[in-house]
């Protein structure tokens, strides 16, 4: 349910979902809802539909969401792509195209979570309106976090118009075809923590999963959507425009 943390982390103004697990929900007590069908355009969790009600929460689950909190992608077209605005004094800063290098792009993506990066221009997603970073990125291409990077005083003072860095990211290889003969036919797969895992899905949703699957890789129109065994899986649902199967939601473990 990439949808419903990305709303998560921007009403906590702590940048783009970077994970998102669940584990048994402890009884202490406390008692939760439902929540599903975010658009990802709310500013708030409780603008998003709500199913269940009170002492309802996900099948005896909790959801574990890690935002990356130094970083974030706004204004793009899905999880993976935006406008680079820094944190800075706890306010966010668009970051001018002069101060940032593939180097810092590839650091970028794998902060929040996506894949390598696959387009860096400047004023690609608007210019925003708050401050520029005043600082000038060194990073090397291997840190983990963009806090990790080096950072220098800016050669220029001023930021131009129409220089905020935009960056398109990769989407994460986290999905696969197996047992079909080529990389756009078979089973569905999702990597899901450390393990590759099958993907179930209902009946009448087969086909919006599966235009959904080879959107993220890249193969075109689903020719045949065909119900399989799914052994140690989880099921998913579509709604079809998706980018990839992180932003679908996400039902009990198979």
């Amino acid at each position: 349910m990439m949808r419903e943390v990305k709303v998560v982390c921007r009403e906590l103004d702590c940048g783009n979902p970077v994970a998102e697990t669940r584990g048994p929900l402890i009884e202490d007590g406390r008692r939760g809802v439902t929540m599903w069908s975010c658009r990802r355009d709310e500013s708030s969790i409780r603008q998003c539909n709500i199913i269940g009600g009170l002492g309802v929460c996900d099948g005896g689950y909790y959801r574990h969401v890690t935002c990356s909190e130094s970083v974030r992608l706004v204004d793009g077209a899905g999880l993976c792509s935006g406008r680079v605005e820094v944190k800075s004094n706890q306010s966010w800063a668009s970051v001018c195209e002069a101060d940032f290098d593939r180097q810092d792009a590839e650091v970028v993506c794998r902060d929040v979570g996506c894949g390598a990066p696959a387009a860096l221009q400047g004023g690609l997603y608007g210019e925003g309106e708050g401050q520029t970073w005043d600082k000038e990125f060194q990073c090397k291409g291997n840190e983990s976090l963009l806090l990790d990077c080096d950072t220098s005083d800016r050669k220029n003072n001023t930021c131009l118009p129409g220089n905020a860095v935009g960056l398109t990211c990769s989407e994460p290889d986290d999905v696969r075809l197996v047992g079909g003969g080529s990389r756009c036919a078979g089973g569905v797969e999702r990597y899901d923590q450390g393990e590759w895992r099958t993907v179930g899905t209902e009946d009448w949703d087969q086909e919006d999963v599966a235009a959904v699957v080879c959107r993220q890789l890249g193969c075109g129109s689903t020719v045949s959507a065909l119900p399989g065994i799914t052994t140690r899986g989880f099921g998913v649902s579509c709604s079809g425009p998706e980018s990839s199967l992180r932003e679908c939601g996400r039902s009990d473990d198979i």
